[in-house]
Protein backbone atom coordinates (compact mmCIF):
# COMPACT_ATOMS: atom_id res chain seq x y z
CA UNK A 1 0.00 0.00 0.00
CA UNK A 2 0.52 3.69 -0.16
CA UNK A 3 0.54 6.02 3.05
CA UNK A 4 -0.62 9.96 2.70
CA UNK A 5 0.29 11.74 6.00
CA UNK A 6 0.54 15.01 7.05
CA UNK A 7 -1.56 17.82 8.59
CA UNK A 8 -5.18 19.12 7.95
CA UNK A 9 -5.56 21.42 4.24
CA UNK A 10 -1.92 20.39 3.25
CA UNK A 11 -2.81 19.23 0.06
CA UNK A 12 -3.58 15.69 0.97
CA UNK A 13 -6.38 15.07 -1.41
CA UNK A 14 -4.54 17.00 -4.39
CA UNK A 15 -1.54 14.23 -3.83
CA UNK A 16 -4.29 11.23 -3.70
CA UNK A 17 -5.98 12.53 -6.90
CA UNK A 18 -2.23 12.47 -8.80
CA UNK A 19 -1.71 8.53 -7.85
CA UNK A 20 -5.68 7.74 -8.06
CA UNK A 21 -5.33 9.17 -11.89
CA UNK A 22 -3.21 6.57 -12.76
CA UNK A 23 -5.22 2.91 -14.39
CA UNK A 24 -2.96 1.05 -11.47
CA UNK A 25 -3.70 2.77 -8.33
CA UNK A 26 -6.71 3.70 -6.96
CA UNK A 27 -7.13 6.00 -3.42
CA UNK A 28 -10.11 5.54 -1.08
CA UNK A 29 -10.49 8.82 0.57
CA UNK A 30 -10.31 9.27 3.81
CA UNK A 31 -11.75 6.18 5.57
CA UNK A 32 -8.75 4.42 6.71
CA UNK A 33 -8.52 0.91 6.62
CA UNK A 34 -5.40 0.68 8.30
CA UNK A 35 -6.36 3.03 11.30
CA UNK A 36 -9.40 1.01 11.44
CA UNK A 37 -7.58 -1.82 12.20
CA UNK A 38 -4.67 -0.48 13.92
CA UNK A 39 -5.76 -0.82 17.57
CA UNK A 40 -6.71 -4.25 18.05
CA UNK A 41 -3.52 -5.67 16.20
CA UNK A 42 -1.88 -3.33 19.35
CA UNK A 43 -4.22 -5.14 21.80
CA UNK A 44 -2.83 -8.52 19.97
CA UNK A 45 1.01 -7.43 20.45
CA UNK A 46 1.45 -8.22 24.31
CA UNK A 47 0.42 -11.55 24.05
CA UNK A 48 2.77 -12.77 20.84
CA UNK A 49 5.90 -10.36 22.80
CA UNK A 50 5.47 -12.88 25.66
CA UNK A 51 4.92 -15.92 23.52
CA UNK A 52 8.20 -14.44 21.76
CA UNK A 53 10.38 -14.04 25.20
CA UNK A 54 9.34 -17.32 26.59
CA UNK A 55 10.56 -19.25 23.50
CA UNK A 56 13.58 -16.61 22.89
CA UNK A 57 11.88 -16.61 19.27
CA UNK A 58 10.74 -13.93 16.89
CA UNK A 59 9.16 -16.58 14.98
CA UNK A 60 5.56 -15.62 16.70
CA UNK A 61 6.02 -12.28 16.10
CA UNK A 62 7.02 -12.10 12.73
CA UNK A 63 4.09 -14.18 11.71
CA UNK A 64 1.58 -11.80 13.22
CA UNK A 65 2.95 -9.11 11.98
CA UNK A 66 2.73 -10.62 8.24
CA UNK A 67 -0.95 -11.89 8.89
CA UNK A 68 -2.16 -8.19 10.20
CA UNK A 69 -0.88 -7.15 7.24
CA UNK A 70 -2.28 -9.24 5.14
CA UNK A 71 -5.47 -8.73 6.49
CA UNK A 72 -5.17 -4.99 5.78
CA UNK A 73 -4.17 -5.42 2.43
CA UNK A 74 -7.52 -7.39 1.50
CA UNK A 75 -9.89 -5.11 3.68
CA UNK A 76 -8.17 -2.59 1.51
CA UNK A 77 -9.21 -4.32 -1.83
CA UNK A 78 -12.64 -5.26 -0.47
CA UNK A 79 -13.19 -1.88 -0.15
CA UNK A 80 -11.81 -0.87 -3.59
CA UNK A 81 -14.75 -3.07 -4.58
CA UNK A 82 -17.40 -1.21 -2.86
CA UNK A 83 -16.52 2.80 -3.51
CA UNK A 84 -14.53 2.32 -7.14
CA UNK A 85 -16.13 1.70 -10.36
CA UNK A 86 -14.85 -1.95 -11.74
CA UNK A 87 -12.48 -1.46 -14.49
CA UNK A 88 -12.39 -3.78 -17.43
CA UNK A 89 -9.73 -4.61 -19.79
CA UNK A 90 -9.93 -5.79 -23.50
CA UNK A 91 -11.77 -8.90 -22.26
CA UNK A 92 -13.97 -7.53 -19.92
CA UNK A 93 -12.15 -8.70 -16.87
CA UNK A 94 -12.42 -7.37 -13.72
CA UNK A 95 -9.17 -5.54 -13.29
CA UNK A 96 -7.72 -4.85 -9.42
CA UNK A 97 -5.19 -1.95 -9.26
CA UNK A 98 -1.57 -2.50 -8.70
CA UNK A 99 -1.42 0.03 -5.88
CA UNK A 100 -3.84 1.28 -3.33
CA UNK A 101 -3.59 4.19 -1.05
CA UNK A 102 -4.75 4.79 2.24
CA UNK A 103 -4.73 8.48 3.37
CA UNK A 104 -5.11 9.44 6.92
CA UNK A 105 -3.33 12.60 7.88
CA UNK A 106 -2.91 11.34 11.48
CA UNK A 107 -0.97 8.28 10.67
CA UNK A 108 1.69 10.23 11.06
CA UNK A 109 1.86 9.28 14.63
CA UNK A 110 2.09 5.70 13.91
CA UNK A 111 4.70 5.44 11.06
CA UNK A 112 6.69 2.87 12.70
CA UNK A 113 3.44 0.27 13.09
CA UNK A 114 3.48 1.39 9.30
CA UNK A 115 6.92 0.18 8.46
CA UNK A 116 6.57 -2.57 10.71
CA UNK A 117 3.46 -4.19 8.87
CA UNK A 118 4.74 -2.89 5.61
CA UNK A 119 8.29 -2.75 5.22
CA UNK A 120 8.00 -2.48 1.80
CA UNK A 121 5.25 0.40 1.90
CA UNK A 122 5.79 3.96 0.27
CA UNK A 123 5.15 6.67 2.88
CA UNK A 124 4.15 9.95 1.36
CA UNK A 125 4.32 13.14 3.77
CA UNK A 126 2.84 16.31 2.38
CA UNK A 127 3.78 19.25 3.29
CA UNK A 128 2.89 22.99 2.94
CA UNK A 129 4.12 26.19 3.47
CA UNK A 130 3.22 26.14 7.60
CA UNK A 131 1.27 29.79 7.74
CA UNK A 132 -0.73 28.62 4.57
CA UNK A 133 -1.31 25.12 5.87
CA UNK A 134 -2.90 26.64 9.29
CA UNK A 135 -4.54 29.36 7.77
CA UNK A 136 -6.29 27.17 5.21
CA UNK A 137 -7.24 24.84 8.00
CA UNK A 138 -8.81 27.68 10.27
CA UNK A 139 -10.87 29.34 7.56
CA UNK A 140 -12.14 26.04 6.47
CA UNK A 141 -15.78 24.70 8.26
CA UNK A 142 -15.08 20.93 8.94
CA UNK A 143 -18.19 19.29 10.40
CA UNK A 144 -18.96 19.85 14.12
CA UNK A 145 -16.93 17.64 16.42
CA UNK A 146 -13.82 17.41 13.55
CA UNK A 147 -10.94 18.96 13.72
CA UNK A 148 -12.51 21.49 16.46
CA UNK A 149 -9.22 22.60 17.23
CA UNK A 150 -9.05 24.46 13.65
CA UNK A 151 -11.06 27.27 14.97
CA UNK A 152 -8.27 28.54 17.72
CA UNK A 153 -6.15 30.25 17.27
CA UNK A 154 -3.65 28.71 20.04
CA UNK A 155 -4.95 25.06 19.68
CA UNK A 156 -4.14 25.26 16.05
CA UNK A 157 -0.99 25.91 16.66
CA UNK A 158 -0.50 23.66 19.67
CA UNK A 159 -1.50 20.93 17.52
CA UNK A 160 0.61 21.75 14.30
CA UNK A 161 3.60 21.62 16.78
CA UNK A 162 2.52 18.34 17.65
CA UNK A 163 2.37 16.84 14.03
CA UNK A 164 5.82 18.52 13.22
CA UNK A 165 7.52 17.35 16.15
CA UNK A 166 6.25 13.65 15.27
CA UNK A 167 7.91 14.38 11.40
CA UNK A 168 11.05 15.24 12.91
CA UNK A 169 11.08 12.09 15.30
CA UNK A 170 10.77 9.55 12.57
CA UNK A 171 13.37 11.51 10.94
CA UNK A 172 15.32 10.68 13.48
CA UNK A 173 14.72 7.22 14.04
CA UNK A 174 13.45 6.24 10.63
CA UNK A 175 15.96 8.74 8.67
CA UNK A 176 14.31 8.28 5.25
CA UNK A 177 11.51 6.06 5.58
CA UNK A 178 9.29 9.05 4.74
CA UNK A 179 8.97 10.54 0.97
CA UNK A 180 8.55 14.34 1.92
CA UNK A 181 6.38 16.18 -0.74
CA UNK A 182 6.19 20.14 -1.21
CA UNK A 183 3.00 21.18 -1.80
CA UNK A 184 4.46 24.24 -3.20
CA UNK A 185 6.26 21.55 -5.78
CA UNK A 186 2.84 20.13 -7.26
CA UNK A 187 1.65 23.79 -7.51
CA UNK A 188 4.95 24.78 -9.56
CA UNK A 189 6.28 21.74 -11.43
CA UNK A 190 2.77 19.48 -11.45
CA UNK A 191 4.14 17.29 -14.23
CA UNK A 192 7.86 16.89 -13.06
CA UNK A 193 6.06 15.91 -9.40
CA UNK A 194 3.72 13.59 -11.26
CA UNK A 195 6.17 12.08 -13.04
CA UNK A 196 8.70 11.72 -10.13
CA UNK A 197 6.05 10.12 -7.94
CA UNK A 198 4.50 7.64 -10.29
CA UNK A 199 7.98 6.03 -10.72
CA UNK A 200 8.81 5.64 -6.92
CA UNK A 201 5.53 3.63 -6.37
CA UNK A 202 7.25 1.28 -9.23
CA UNK A 203 4.51 2.04 -11.91
CA UNK A 204 5.11 2.57 -15.33
CA UNK A 205 4.34 6.35 -16.51
CA UNK A 206 0.69 6.75 -17.85
CA UNK A 207 -0.61 9.65 -19.66
CA UNK A 208 -3.57 9.35 -17.79
CA UNK A 209 -1.93 10.93 -14.79
CA UNK A 210 -2.31 14.71 -16.43
CA UNK A 211 -5.92 14.39 -17.18
CA UNK A 212 -8.68 16.18 -15.26
CA UNK A 213 -10.77 13.57 -15.18
CA UNK A 214 -11.75 11.57 -11.86
CA UNK A 215 -12.34 8.37 -11.86
CA UNK A 216 -14.42 8.85 -8.76
CA UNK A 217 -15.75 11.23 -6.09
CA UNK A 218 -13.61 11.57 -3.54
CA UNK A 219 -15.03 11.78 0.20
CA UNK A 220 -13.37 15.05 1.73
CA UNK A 221 -13.38 18.56 2.54
CA UNK A 222 -11.54 19.49 -0.64
CA UNK A 223 -13.32 17.59 -3.09
CA UNK A 224 -14.87 20.92 -4.39
CA UNK A 225 -11.11 22.00 -5.12
CA UNK A 226 -9.21 18.37 -6.11
CA UNK A 227 -10.78 18.48 -9.52
CA UNK A 228 -9.73 21.80 -10.22
CA UNK A 229 -7.12 22.94 -12.02
CA UNK A 230 -4.16 23.92 -10.04
CA UNK A 231 -3.50 27.72 -9.22
CA UNK A 232 -0.39 29.33 -7.91
CA UNK A 233 -2.94 31.71 -6.01
CA UNK A 234 -3.20 29.53 -3.30
CA UNK A 235 0.52 30.42 -2.88
CA UNK A 236 1.29 32.42 0.38
CA UNK A 237 -2.66 33.66 0.34
CA UNK A 238 -2.24 33.99 4.61
CA UNK A 239 -0.58 37.08 4.11
CA UNK A 240 -3.14 39.08 2.63
CA UNK A 241 -4.09 38.81 6.18
CA UNK A 242 -0.80 38.87 7.69
CA UNK A 243 -1.89 41.83 10.46
CA UNK A 244 -4.73 39.91 11.29
CA UNK A 245 -2.69 36.51 11.38
CA UNK A 246 0.23 38.07 13.17
CA UNK A 247 -0.81 36.31 16.56
CA UNK A 248 -0.97 32.86 14.92
CA UNK A 249 2.22 33.84 13.29
CA UNK A 250 3.77 34.07 16.78
CA UNK A 251 2.06 31.26 18.31
CA UNK A 252 4.16 28.81 15.30
CA UNK A 253 7.35 30.77 16.53
CA UNK A 254 10.30 28.58 14.99
CA UNK A 255 7.40 26.06 12.94
CA UNK A 256 6.62 28.92 10.83
CA UNK A 257 9.88 27.70 8.72
CA UNK A 258 10.01 24.24 7.20
CA UNK A 259 12.55 22.67 6.53
CA UNK A 260 12.03 19.36 4.65
CA UNK A 261 12.43 19.66 0.86
CA UNK A 262 10.55 17.02 -1.95
CA UNK A 263 12.27 13.45 -1.51
CA UNK A 264 11.40 11.94 -4.58
CA UNK A 265 14.40 10.15 -6.17
CA UNK A 266 15.44 11.78 -8.50
CA UNK A 267 13.70 14.97 -8.72
CA UNK A 268 14.42 18.35 -8.60
CA UNK A 269 13.01 21.29 -9.42
CA UNK A 270 15.10 24.83 -10.64
CA UNK A 271 13.02 27.88 -9.50
CA UNK A 272 14.93 29.77 -12.27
Amino acid sequence: PIFIIGYPRSGSSLLERILNQHPDCVGTGEDSIFSKHLNSIVRGLPKVLQKSMDTNSNDELRTYMKNSGSLIIKKMFDRYATIASSKKDGNNNEKKPRRIVDKFLGNHKVVGMIDALFPNALILHIMRDPMDCVFSAYRQEFPHGMLDYTTDFTSLAHMYGIYRDYIDFWEQVLPGRITHIRYEDIVNDPEGISRALIEATGLPWDDDVLSNEKKYIINTSSSTQINKDIYSHHLKAWKKYEKNLHPLFELLGDRVELNYQTTLPGYSYDVA
